[in-house]
């Protein structure tokens, strides 16, 4: 019997897929019991590190449950946003609440699924209210997620053209089809100003 336990062992070790009784019995030598040497080998094994567990109809190997901490690693995946989603982010940051519609009459291209799929993952914006227009189009919004991510205490604090330009961000004159609230006359006036709140109403 200690010999048919030393036959399951190597079997078990040298797979990482569950077998099952009837693929032990026909690897090993006629006569034997692989039954009985599992059920020895099973309590051989019963608090150490490593235990032979049974899933479904096999056996397996498996790291006691108790220790798969040791074999945790945490990684930092440094995730690159694509010039599109740094866009309608950016729009969806400064022109909130705004419409699928709205961003790409924006940007002048359409909005990919993908885009904004990417960045509801990241937990950076989130669905608004609907807007009380015809079909009632769903808004987006950013998140406290993304306000905390670039320290931001709400999103009247996003920087704005002036802050931007002098941080060369921006070049210093507006590019062609820049609309007229983000041109410097719309900052400096009073009324724009005042409506601003409206723009980052949740």
């Amino acid at each position: 019997m200690a010999e048919q336990e030393r036959m399951i062992e190597a079997v078990l070790f040298a797979t990482s897929d569950p077998i099952t009784l009837k693929d032990l019995a026909a690897r090993m030598p006629h006569g034997c019991d692989p039954a009985e040497a599992m059920v020895h080998l099973r309590k051989r094994y019963e608090g150490r590190g490593v235990q032979v567990v049974r899933v479904g109809d096999g056996y397996a190997m498996r790291t006691a449950p108790d220790l798969g901490f040791l074999m945790q690693k945490e990684t930092v995946e440094v995730r690159k946003l694509s010039r599109a989603a740094i866009e309608t982010l950016a729009i969806i940051a400064y022109h909130q609440p705004v419409t699928r519609a709205e961003i790409e009459e924006i940007r002048g291209v359409s909005v990919s699924r993908g885009t904004v799929d990417q960045l509801l993952e990241l937990e950076w914006i989130r669905f608004g209210r609907r807007k009380m227009t015809p079909g009632r189009p769903v808004t987006f919004v950013v998140t406290q997620t993304f306000l905390d991510h670039f320290g931001l205490e709400n999103a009247r604090d996003l920087p704005g053209l002036k802050e931007l330009r002098s941080a060369g961000l921006l070049e210093n004159r507006p590019p062609l089809g820049t609309l007229p609230t983000l041109g410097e006359d719309a900052e400096e006036d009073p009324e724009a100003t005042e409506g601003q709140s409206e723009l980052f109403e949740d």
